[in-house]
């Protein structure tokens, strides 16, 4: 029996869930896959606090250049987190020919061009299932399952917080504030969860997804990101009221030789699949030309969830080691067609928009003027009942329009004396 000795970097949640997979799923891994993996040595800044795992003390250490070092060490765990140290860790670890398993969406999103250059020339392998929706094996399925397909499309709601907060507020009729603090008390938070609702987290998802379905890395820098910080219950009153869901939606779409990527709360249909994905769970949808549409649906956050997703890279990772320790050819993403990044100035979509207004005649008339002189045609329009004195809430869908086309109006109606409140925008797709 092949034995493959792992390195544990990081042993919070998540390690301390991969430690005892591998303890109690020891037989049955060994019996699926013909290896047999021994925890050789786990290394952390802190050594003494308890896990609620078993473990031989004298496998832990605090010393991370011995560790990267250790010869005996088959493939190194980074559960580190962040970009640095993390990138420095894993670098040095595939310069000591050592395999890397990885959770890390922000080195990835940041480094990982970098990162993969190292591990090919030292020939090693990268393993990341864990850095995208926890346990949903997003990233097997885009890398291997739909090997021989296409893709022209990829909407994501694979951010666990927001997307609590926003079932939360949608399915108890509480505000933003009360259910962040829920979702802090609950654990889904950080004490400041702003990488999480400014949509930070789910961009660093996203261009990890790019990579693998159109074959690019993205920079952050041109990603277009917009969070769930300004959408108000109002809003998912009415939304609800025209049988439509708001959800943080990280979207990718292929036209021609052009990809739009961008993040932003969007409004969907209610009869779609990713409008029915509630509370921390998460999902991803696949336009592919062979396969069709296809729905990846888990739960996306939690210690064991994460965990699961790390023992099946190492499991992979088992089937690629050739007898010498190297790594057999990985499956990599075609070589981008993508010619062109749209800027969200060009994007054209249809949009909710929501204007606190005076009530009194000629009003939806004077906004209506505005709204046409810039190209943007109204779809629908509904006026509200009164939220306070003289001020009654306006909801308008339009058809497509040019994203520049709609700032540049709303602009322009905010500046006018009959509006009280900085008007909402949503964008909404048809998916």
């Amino acid at each position: 029996m092949r034995k493959i000795n792992v390195g544990l970097l990081g042993f919070g949640n998540v390690g301390s869930g991969l430690v005892r997979i591998l303890q109690e799923r020891k037989k049955l891994l060994r019996d699926k896959i013909g290896a047999e993996f021994v925890i050789k040595k786990i290394c952390d800044k802190d050594i003494k606090s308890k896990r609620g795992v078993k473990i031989n003390r004298q496998l832990l250490t605090s010393n991370v250049k011995e560790f990267l070092a250790d010869k005996d060490i088959d493939v190194v765990v980074e559960l580190v987190g962040g970009v640095h140290p993390a990138k420095e860790f894993i670098i040095a670890a595939l310069k000591n020919k050592k395999h890397v398993v990885t959770a890390n969406k922000a080195l990835l999103a940041e480094d990982g061009e970098e990162v993969f250059r190292v591990a090919r020339r030292n020939k090693r392998s990268v393993y990341f299932e864990a850095s995208v929706g926890a346990g949903i094996p997003i990233i097997k399925t885009i890398r291997e399952g739909l090997i021989a397909n296409r893709f022209t499309g990829l909407y994501g709601v694979i951010n666990g917080t927001s997307n609590f907060i926003l079932s939360k507020m949608a399915e108890e009729n509480v505000t933003f504030r009360a259910a962040v603090k829920e979702a802090q008390e609950k654990g889904f938070a950080e004490r400041n969860p702003v990488l999480d609702i400014n949509g930070f987290d789910s961009a660093h998802k996203l261009i990890v997804l790019i990579y693998l379905a159109f074959g690019r890395f993205i920079k952050m820098k041109n990603v277009f990101i917009e969070g769930i910080s300004d959408i108000s219950l109002d809003d998912i009153r009415f939304a609800n009221e025209m049988n439509l869901a708001i959800k943080l939606l990280a979207i990718a779409k292929k036209s021609g030789n052009e990809l739009e990527v961008r993040v932003n709360p969007t409004l969907i249909d209610k009869s779609h699949p990713l409008a029915s994905v509630s509370g921390i769970f998460n999902a991803i949808y696949l336009e592919a030309d062979l396969a069709g549409d296809i729905l990846i649906y888990g739960e996306g956050a939690g210690r064991m969830s994460a965990a699961s997703a790390v023992a099946s890279d190492l499991a992979d990772l088992a089937a690629d080691i050739a007898e010498d320790g190297t790594c057999r050819k990985q499956l990599l993403p075609a070589k981008a067609s993508i010619k062109k990044l749209r800027r969200i100035d060009e994007i054209e979509t249809k949009f909710y928009i929501r204007f606190m207004a005076i009530d009194k005649p000629g009003v939806l008339a004077r906004i209506a003027g505005v709204l046409g002189k810039y190209g943007i045609s109204i779809a629908s329009v509904s006026q509200k009942a009164r939220r306070y004195a003289k001020v009654v809430p306006v909801v308008m869908l339009t058809h497509e329009s040019k994203e520049r086309n709609m700032r540049l109006a709303l602009e322009k109606i905010y500046q006018m004396a009959i509006i009280r409140e900085k008007p909402v925008a949503i964008r909404m797709e048809s998916i």
